[in-house]
Order: C-alpha cells, then structure tokens, then sequence
C-alpha cells in the first residue's frame, strides 16, 4: 500500500481545482450588477429600487427553477460537455450585460451611450431606457441565471467519479468554497474595474473568467478512466468502491421495481422536507440580502460608494463574517 501511494498520480485534486475556480467564478458573475448598480447602472438607465429588485428576484426564482433540472441535463449530456456548456452559457449571460447599454440605445432611437452616461437623455425617451433596459438585464440574468444552475451539479457528478466515498466530502467542501472565496473576492475586484475601465469592463473581465476556465477544462477533464494523467495507481484508489456502489445500485434498482413511483410532490408529506425547506427560507434571504442589496443599502443610508476604499472592506468584512457564522 505504501509502495501505491509512492507512485499515486494525484491529478484528482487538479480536477477538484477546477471545481473550485469554476465555483468562485460562479459567485463573482452573479455579484457584478449588486455592486455596480448604485454607482453606474442606475443613475445610467434611470432605474429604481423596484426596478432593481425585479432583477433579482427574476434571476433568484429563474436560478431556483432551472437548478430542478440542471441534474437531468448533466446525466444526459455527460460531464465533460454539460459543465462546458454550463459555464459557456452563464459566462456568455454575464458578458452580454455589457451591451446592454449599447443596445438599450439603439432600441429607443436615443442619441448615444455617451450621452445616456452624462445625464442627456431626459422625457420620455428617458422612460423607454428605463423600460427597455430593465428587460434586457432581465434577459441577461436569464440566461446567466440558467447556466449557473448546472454548476453544483456538474461538480458533484465529477467529484462522484474522481473521488472514492471517503474522499468525497472533503473534495466537496474544497469546491464548495468556492462559493465563499467568489463572494469575498467580488468587492475587491468589481468596483476597481468599474471605476477605472468603466462598468461595462466589469461584466466582461469577470465574465470572461469562465470562458478561460473552459480552455483549462477541455484539455484537463477526462473520465478518470480515459485520462493519460491518472495511472493505475491513482485509477484503483478512485474505483476501490465501485464494486460496492454496483452492488448497491442494482439493489435499489430492484427494489424500485418492486415499489410503486414516487413522486417530487410525496416529498412534501415528510417533516424532513418541510425541515430543510423552513431552514432554507430564513437562512437563504439573509444571505441573498447581503448578496444582493447589502452594497446599495450602505450607500444610500451611509453614503458610502462601492468605489471607495472603505466601501469595499466594509463589504468584505460583512461577507467574511456571515462566512465565518456559517460554518
């Protein structure tokens, strides 16, 4: 055993790598338009609150929608091709909110980006930006919201095949902190690259992220099986359970046979569901609060801007703790 471990290839933890950035980028792409909105996009677009919180709303329920399916579309796909086409898709959402202005313009017939950005546009042609605009962004979240929803699902699939049961877990929370480092990492990024390159630079820099990530994935991803960087050594450690797991899928196959269909709405007749449904509801607003509306409530109450030193560690430290709290 000692002389496998010697020659153990570990090229398992370069995939769960991935994971872990694929899972950072997913929370950076989400956390550009919170942290632009105050400053850039709505004094731009002429946006309100409401206006805003339509956004997120449709992007939280569309997100909550399209993760019911995300799984089915993984297996049918495979996981090479679903997580591909996953990132592709959200990092091609998280670009298009660049153009958003671009083509609110041009839709309403106003007289350019530069003038809508220096204040210039006012009547109703400032109107039709509002309305127009707001329904491009929500198209934008749409479809960023419709990848990221295969993200979790992609990377447990690959933990799955790259990590024997006593391994799992521990790969899982690597990539799962993802999550955290996305969101600590997001204050300190956008906001500077707003201010210097311009909002629309945001979206494209941070979105553009994954479509890197998709290069790195291509040439790094095989089935544990397939890849030239797993030897037989590593090989073996990953399959040591896949005898037991056949065994155990062919034995719930045959008692699924044996008992009637069990549908999503039974799930609702145990407490256990009811549990995880009542804890997900007061513990998910809060976070999706800090995610969403925590920068725009700073500025507005306090007068902080995003922009500013201060601003940005105070974000930071507010997601570092929520963080910390969570565990």
């Amino acid at each position: 055993m000692s002389t496998q471990k010697k020659l153990m290839s570990n090229w398992r933890w370069w995939i769960c790598a991935l994971l872990f950035f694929a899972t950072t980028v997913n929370y950076l792409d989400r956390q550009v338009l919170s942290l632009t909105y105050e400053g850039f996009i709505k004094p731009e677009f002429g946006w309100t609150d409401a206006h805003y919180g339509t956004i997120t709303s449709a992007f939280s329920i569309l997100y909550a929608i399209f993760c019911l399916f995300a799984g089915k579309f993984i297996d049918w796909m495979g996981t090479k091709k679903g997580y591909l086409i996953a990132i592709g898709v959200w990092s091609l959402g998280a670009v298009m909110h660049a153009g958003c202005g671009w083509a609110t313009v041009h839709l309403v017939g106003a007289e350019s980006v530069a003038a809508l950005k220096a204040g210039a546009v006012v009547g109703e042609t400032m109107s039709m930006v509002t309305t127009v605009s707001v329904w491009l962004f929500l198209l934008c979240r749409g479809i960023l919201a419709l990848g990221e929803a295969g993200n979790f699902p992609a990377a447990i699939k690959v933990t799955a095949e790259y990590f024997p049961k006593k391994d799992r877990a521990f790969a899982t929370s690597i990539f799962n902190a993802g999550a955290s480092v996305g969101a600590l990492a997001a204050p300190l990024l956008i906001p500077p690259l707003a201010k210097n390159l311009g909002w629309e630079w945001a979206f494209i820099i941070i979105g553009g992220i994954g479509f890197i990530w998709m290069f790195f994935w291509v040439f790094m991803y095989d089935k544990p099986e397939e890849s030239n960087h797993v030897n037989a050594a590593e090989l073996e450690y990953i399959q040591q359970d896949d005898e037991e797991e056949a065994k155990e899928k062919a034995a719930l196959a045959a008692k699924m046979e044996k008992e009637p269909k069990f549908s999503l709405l039974q799930c609702f007749k145990f407490k256990q569901t009811w549990s995880f449904i009542v804890g997900k509801f007061f513990t998910d607003g809060v976070w999706w609060f800090y995610l969403f509306w925590a920068p725009s409530y700073f500025t507005n109450q306090f007068g902080i801007q995003m922009t500013e030193a201060k601003g940005q560690a105070l974000i930071f430290t507010l997601y570092a703790i929520v963080t910390v709290v969570s565990i």
